[in-house]
Order: C-alpha cells, then sequence, then structure tokens
C-alpha cells in the first residue's frame, strides 16, 4: 500500500508512458466494428450472449463513460496539483522570514536553534545523520507540512514572539498552516479518484475474459468462423486495429 508520504513525493509525477489517445482509439474502432456488424444484418447472429449487437453497443457506451471519466479526473488532479504547488511556494522564504522576527523578538538562543534547525528542515538543507553516518533532505509535502506545525509550535509556546506584521501572527500561521494541510489532502483526494478511474477504464477495456478488446476478438473470430477466413466479410474487418494501453 502506497504511504501518504509516498503520495507527497510522487503525486506530480504521473506515467506518460501511452498517450490517452490510444485508448479512445481503440473505443472508436469498437464502433466502426459495430456498425460493421449492424451492416451484416440477420447474417451477424452469434450465440454468445456477450457478442450480440445489443451488448455490444452497452460495451462501448460503457467504454465511452470510462474514458470521459478519466478526463475529468485527470483535471481535477491537475487542478489540484497546481494548487498545492501554489500554496507551497512561498513556504521557504516565509520560514525563513518568521525565523527572522524571532531571532529579533529577545527570545532565548537555545529556544532560537531549535526554531533554525526546523527552518533548516524546511528549506531542505542536507544534514548529517551521526548516528548512521548518511544524508538525508525530508523535502516530501508531508514533512514540509509537519516542519512547519512544529516551528509553528515552537514560536506559539514562546509568548515573546509576537511581530505587529498580520502575516507573521500566530493566528496567521495556523490558518497557512490548515491551508497547506488542505490543499495536499485534497490532492490525495483527487489522486485517488483518478487512480480509480484509470483502474476502471482499464478494467472495461482491457479485462482478458469480458473487456472491449477481448470482445472485439472474438467478434472477428466469429465473422471469420461465418464467412471464412478468406472472406470479403473477414477482410473488411480483420485490420481493424485494438492494443492494449494499460497505461496513463
Amino acid at each position: 500500500m502506497t504511504s501518504s508520504s509516498e503520495f507527497g513525493n510522487n503525486l506530480e509525477q504521473p506515467n506518460k508512458t501511452t498517450s490517452e489517445t490510444g485508448h479512445a482509439k481503440n473505443v472508436a474502432n469498437f464502433l466502426r466494428l459495430i456498425s460493421y456488424c449492424h451492416s451484416l444484418e440477420e447474417i451477424y447472429n452469434p450465440s454468445n450472449n456477450r457478442l450480440k449487437i445489443a451488448q455490444l453497443e452497452t460495451l462501448y457506451h460503457i467504454a465511452l463513460e470510462k474514458l470521459n471519466d478519466v478526463r475529468t479526473q485527470k483535471t481535477n488532479f491537475d487542478i489540484h496539483t497546481n494548487n498545492r504547488r501554489k500554496a507551497f511556494e512561498d513556504l521557504k522564504p516565509f520560514c525563513t522570514k518568521i525565523t527572522n522576527a524571532f531571532a529579533v523578538s529577545g527570545v532565548n538562543k537555545l529556544i532560537l536553534e531549535d526554531a533554525k534547525a526546523v527552518n533548516k528542515k524546511i528549506q531542505g538543507v542536507v544534514l548529517k545523520n551521526t548516528a548512521e553516518t548518511n544524508y538525508c533532505s525530508q523535502q516530501s509535502y508531508d514533512r514540509k507540512i509537519e516542519h512547519f506545525a512544529n516551528l509553528t509550535e515552537i514560536l506559539k509556546q514562546n509568548t515573546i514572539y509576537n511581530p505587529n506584521e498580520q502575516e507573521l501572527k500566530i493566528d496567521s500561521l495556523q490558518t497557512k498552516l490548515d491551508h497547506l494541510r488542505t490543499q495536499n489532502h485534497n490532492l490525495i483526494n483527487s489522486y485517488l479518484l483518478y487512480s480509480k478511474a484509470l483502474q476502471e477504464r482499464n478494467q472495461t477495456l482491457y479485462n482478458a475474459e469480458s473487456g472491449l478488446i477481448q470482445t472485439a476478438k472474438e467478434v472477428k473470430q466469429y465473422i471469420k468462423s461465418v464467412f471464412g477466413t478468406n472472406s470479403s466479410q473477414y477482410h473488411q474487418i480483420r485490420n481493424i486495429e485494438f492494443k492494449v494501453r494499460t497505461g496513463e
């Protein structure tokens, strides 16, 4: 199972290996195949209920719905990706500004060092882990939210921090923290809906037993069985192309 931290790192980089137009082409070609079956009139009469024209048309319309749902959820995902990026884009300079305001508030130097250490994590400064002698940078969105929450808590617990600037006041910091959490949460939810739409589309088009591609293959086989491999009827549909495309 993918964790929310992994979501935070990877949500803005979905798989781009397959063009959505490939899926749409499969569906469009399925409609061509249905149209040809219609042209055969009563001669097209398979015993398999899945291959009857009414069922083929139902499958076609379901496939169209799944394609449209993927487009809708992809657009929604892109919107929330941009919203989250915008929400976080000023976090680093803003936290430096907060830390500087804390530094001139008269706070105890040890406490100031704690705030500076948190700010370094937000800035993405690579810190040496002396226990494991390796390096790490905690820059996922979940981590950024956690660090900003920690910085806000340090300021909240030190009442000497009381800037005159509204954007630096504790209530403004809490509002910003809530906004960051909301945008991160919205993106994760939109990704889950997008992922679900992709899975449902792939199931409709590419299920090995009942998907659109398999159904098209069986329709072709039926026409070949009725008219023969070298028949003009089979030649008209054998080159209608269907490809399995399970990527984005």
